[in-house]
């Protein structure tokens, strides 16, 4: 009997261990909450753990290379700067001393600081472990999948249960929906989740009996996420739309192109008919519903404009990450009536919380994204290009929903994300299963083709055995 080495197993419980936690950090209320985020960083530790004994095992030191971990990695480290002091200074009202520091809220920065070394580790994993063809094609199956039965729950959910989470958390000051308190956050979820099968169909990538599978899947998410009511969801899922056809018309040729561009129209025209059908008129009057509120706690001119207020008193080091509510409090007009946690614009946040190296940092990340999303979508292995184009274009959807929420600041959000980043640096690798994979599918493709000729045989001689052909 063949045993599996402990390599082996050590990678396959890190690669099931990784799937476990892009499923649970969104179902368990998307990881907002202290509780979950422990756990997570319990994960995250055993995955260190798991990945020093594989090191240990082979006597090799595993890690990637990719460059699109630097800039979150470098912007942990700078949290850390943030909270180094560099002076002491005596408050003259209370006499105790105090350390000057970068960030005016240190507590906040450091725990800001490790959740995103934490995130860091998380992707560097799934890069180590996503190591073969099996596992890419495993795990864009997961998330295909997983985005299909979530969408299907939040609707029926919507339906039955519209203001509570599982039937049990009824959230106070914000609209639910799936199982997120906010909204805007589920529709991040599902604008990832997707973009994968929708490029993987626009590609070619998808064998003939299994589209229309797919196109209920994508189907189904997109009348999901209208349902939600997220106005910053619905223009990233449009802008997505738009960046998916840029990135496929010159790879499918013009005939197939029209094609792709009129099922997506026709895909966002059965969205709207299945919101409608399922939420009747309240399912899509909720975006106007959102833009005519005036409440100051969600009015995005007055956030927005008393967060540059924020960054223009803390430029250049910023305030500290994690420190914007603490910043916000000194320019808020509503005398603290209302609070806001988030600038709801991850761009402005990045600025008035890190100042000109966030900005900086975040504007490597970009030019490091679409030079690596450019690269992969040309790649010869068709699977792989698909892969590369959905990736690439939830990674793009997500960019322009951060223009108008702080997606990206909720766990579950980031660990999609940085999963399809994962993914984007894998389509462009060749691993050394790639020709057994190739060789299984053909053998698959041959075999169902002779059980399909040996069928078509059977029928015929049933034919014959009922009607003789007469004799000469």
């Amino acid at each position: 009997m063949k045993t599996e080495n402990p390599t082996t197993r050590i990678s396959t419980i890190s690669f099931v261990l990784l799937c476990g936690t892009i499923i649970f950090t969104t179902l368990a209320y998307g990881a907002v909450h202290q509780p979950i985020i422990a756990l997570f960083y319990l994960v995250v530790t055993i995955l260190a753990i798991l990945w020093s004994a594989d090191s240990l095992f082979t006597g090799t030191l595993r890690f990637s290379r990719s460059p699109l971990q630097l800039p979150l990695l470098l912007l942990g480290i700078y949290g850390l700067i943030q909270v180094i002091p560099f002076g002491y200074t005596a408050d003259p009202d209370s006499g105790l001393v105090i350390a000057r520091t970068i960030s005016i809220e240190p507590f906040a920065t450091l725990s800001t600081a490790v959740h995103i070394l934490a995130l860091c580790a998380f992707m560097a994993a799934v890069l180590i472990y996503t190591d073969r063809a099996s596992r890419v094609r495993r795990l864009v199956t997961l998330i295909t999948v997983f985005g299909f039965l979530y969408a299907f729950y939040a609707i029926i959910q919507s339906v039955l249960s519209p203001n509570k989470i599982f039937g049990i958390y009824e959230p106070v000051f914000a609209v639910p929906f799936g199982s997120f308190v906010n909204r805007h956050n589920f529709a991040a979820i599902i604008e990832m989740t997707i973009a994968l099968p929708l490029a993987l169909i626009f590609t070619g990538a998808v064998d003939k009996d299994k589209r229309l599978l797919y196109w209920v899947a994508v189907a189904l998410m997109a009348t999901a996420l209208l349902l939600s009511g997220s106005r910053g969801g619905l223009v990233a899922l449009l802008a997505g739309l738009v960046f998916l056809a840029i990135l496929t018309i010159r790879q499918i040729g013009r005939s197939h192109a029209f094609l792709s561009v009129t099922l997506a129209a026709a895909l966002v025209f059965i969205a709207l008919a299945g919101a409608v059908f399922v939420g009747g008129d309240t399912s899509l009057t909720r975006f106007s519903d959102a833009a005519a509120g005036n409440d100051i706690s969600s009015s995005r001119n007055h956030i927005w404009g008393t967060s540059l207020k924020v960054i223009s008193e803390h430029f250049p080091l910023g305030a500290g990450l994690g420190a914007f509510p603490q910043a916000y409090t000194r320019f808020d007009t509503s005398g603290g009536a209302h609070r806001v946690d988030q600038a709801h614009n991850d761009y402005l946040q990045v600025l008035a919380d890190a100042g000109v190296v966030g900005v900086v940092l975040g504007a490597v990340f970009i030019f490091l994204l679409f030079q690596e999303g450019f690269r992969n979508v040309k790649s010869q292995n068709k699977f792989r290009r698909g892969v590369a184009v959905g990736a690439f274009t939830g990674c793009f959807t997500i960019l322009v929903h951060s223009l108008f929420d702080f997606v990206l600041h909720i766990t579950a959000v980031s660990v999609m994300f940085l999963t399809l980043l994962a993914l984007l640096a894998a389509s462009g690798r060749r691993f050394d299963d790639d020709a057994i994979e190739v060789e299984d599918r053909s053998r698959s493709k041959k075999a169902a083709t002779i059980t399909d000729l040996s069928r078509k045989s059977s029928e015929v001689r049933s034919r014959r055995s009922r009607f003789p052909e007469p004799e000469a």
